[in-house]
């Protein structure tokens, strides 16, 4: 039987949502670039219907199809279409002094009907059980009754220093299930966030209340491929530049909060032949400004905000500004320019100037600088001939320092570094720039996002405290090797490519006796040689 040997990768941004085609070689056969709509499942059923009819490749040799989305992200920005969702913390005779949902937005508390537990359970940093070795069964069974009475439809689980010793939430998960069946959605915290009780809780939360939203997502996606005859597995990008497994990603979907930005850093390493670089992808309305480390997007040191809520898993470190091919460019009575945060978006060849509209954006200035071209029929420079040259000059200087300033300040040292330009705004930037880098616009640049969706890794991570006084330092790494690698697996990656590609290890002297946290990276190719499956409703 022939391989399968096409990918399809998918990104669905604030403004486009592009879609790629790949060979065996990860050749770009056929890419599209439409506007996001609001119901994003249509813009992308348009995508893979555009670059299937261009492409006209074999749909039985199509490999698997890789998605970017922000299905998640919109649910609790937008406060919409969120699960009915239980919040257990097993923490007592501890753990009370902050309850769960403290400083939440009420809007974000109503719109999920989170409803608050806490009973007896959870362990010290050294793995000692707080209240008993297993959890009272008759206060949990009171409390999923009372769960089952109210409507919930999705459990959050919390239990004190759960990365030590998840075993009381995962014995909580499994009576949940008996009392409301297999179907019930339980997210377990030891499997979301790392340390840091509160923040963890908050992730576990959130993803509990969008479980909904992924598994509709899920469907909607499998269903549209089923229409095109298309039978293979589905991914899911995450927040960290890997992919996992579609069954993993309807699980964990908080886990796809931020893929958009790792998949046009993957995705521009990738176009660059680049493991260590600055990224800057430039869209329609802003630039993330982002740094690979060894193929990898490096990742944030500080707890990230999600809807106003504060968390822990793991992020990309991003630098954000609002500067984009549609921003608008205004003079100010002072006499300085303003660029951005406003933009036009995806109006972009309806409003600005240079298509005949009438609004100054940042493309406009570019063309009128001779830094940008576009073909199309529908640009024309000589709308823009009425322009100050001195007031384009200004202004397009402010630009090159805008990305140029986010590009230093994402640096942790005074070695020079490349700097790859992706998106399709990157046409605002010259080809040097003082004070920066070298500058690479690869091939591609434009869809590099739905690259990196498509050619990225399956990927699994630890992060945990193991106590020393009963096993060597090196036993210790052992297993937290192992438990990354089998988590990589569980995600999707080949058993056989799998292998570490980051670990860490820090003593916490602050700890009584002799503790060290571990976080482990495992990365590896995907697996195609397992049977593929779509899910349903």
């Amino acid at each position: 039987m022939t391989a399968k040997q096409y990918k399809i990768g998918i990104d669905v941004g604030g403004t486009n949502t592009d879609v790629v085609i790949l060979d065996e070689n990860n050749k770009v056969l056929a890419s599209t670039k439409s506007a996001t709509t609001s119901d994003v499942q249509e813009g992308i059923f348009n995508g893979i219907q555009t670059v299937l009819e261009q492409s006209r490749v074999d749909r039985s040799q199509i490999a698997y199809v890789s998605l970017g989305t922000t299905h998640a992200t919109n649910a609790i920005i937008r406060r919409k279409l969120l699960s009915k969702v239980a919040v257990v913390r097993i923490c007592l005779p501890a753990g009370k002094g902050v309850p769960p949902l403290m400083n939440w937005q009420a809007d974000l508390v109503e719109a999920m009907g989170a409803e608050p537990y806490m009973i007896h359970g959870g362990f010290e940093y050294d793995g000692r059980p707080l209240a008993g070795k297993e959890l009272d069964r008759d206060e949990c069974m009171a409390v999923l009754e009372k769960m089952k009475a109210s409507g919930i439809e999705s459990i959050a689980v919390c239990s004190i220093f759960s990365p030590v010793n998840g075993k009381h939430e995962q014995q909580f998960a499994e009576y949940a299930r008996e009392v409301f069946g297999e179907q019930i959605a339980v997210t377990v915290s030891a499997e979301i966030g790392s340390l840091s009780l509160i923040e963890r809780e908050n992730s576990t939360i959130l993803n509990a209340s969008v479980v909904g939203v992924a598994l509709r997502a899920a469907n909607g996606l499998t269903e549209a491929l089923a229409r095109f005859g298309i039978h293979c597995k589905v991914f899911f990008a995450q927040n960290d530049g890997t992919l996992m497994a579609l069954d993993y990603a309807i699980r964990y979907p908080i886990l796809t909060i931020g893929s958009g930005p790792t998949n046009s850093l993957r995705g521009a390493a990738y176009l660059s032949g680049l493991k260590d670089c600055i990224v800057a992808d430039i869209g329609g309305t802003s630039t993330d400004v982002g740094i690979m480390v060894n193929g990898f997007p490096r990742q944030s040191a500080v707890a990230v905000e999600v809807g106003g809520v504060l968390t822990n898993f793991r992020m990309p470190d991003l630098i954000s500004i609002g500067l984009g091919g549609g921003s608008i460019v205004t003079a100010r009575e002072d006499g300085t320019i303003q660029i951005g945060p406003d933009s036009v978006g995806y109006e972009i060849t309806k409003r600005a100037l240079s298509f005949g509209g009438d609004t100054l954006t940042a493309t406009d200035i570019a063309i009128a600088a001779g830094i940008a071209t576009i073909d199309s029929p529908h640009c024309d420079a000589a709308r823009l001939s009425h322009l100050d040259p001195e007031f384009v000059r200004r202004a397009m200087d402010e630009i090159v320092q805008m990305v140029a300033g986010a590009c230093d300040r994402i640096k942790t040292s005074t070695d020079p570094l490349p700097v790859v330009l992706v998106g399709g705004g990157s046409i605002l930037m010259p080809q040097r720039v003082e004070g920066l880098g070298e500058i690479i616009r690869p091939n591609n640049f434009g869809c590099a996002n739905a690259i990196g969706s498509a050619t990225a890794d399956a990927s699994g991570e630890i992060d945990a405290l193991w106590g020393l006084e009963s096993m060597t330092r090196e036993e210790a790494m052992k297993q937290a090797r192992e438990q990354a690698i089998q988590k990589a697996i569980e995600m999707g990656a080949d058993p056989e490519s799998t292998e570490i590609v980051d670990m860490e290890l820090v003593p916490l002297t602050y700890l009584p006796g002799n503790v060290v946290r571990i976080k482990v990276k495992a990365a590896g190719p995907l697996r195609f040689g397992v049977n593929e499956h779509c899910v349903s409703p």
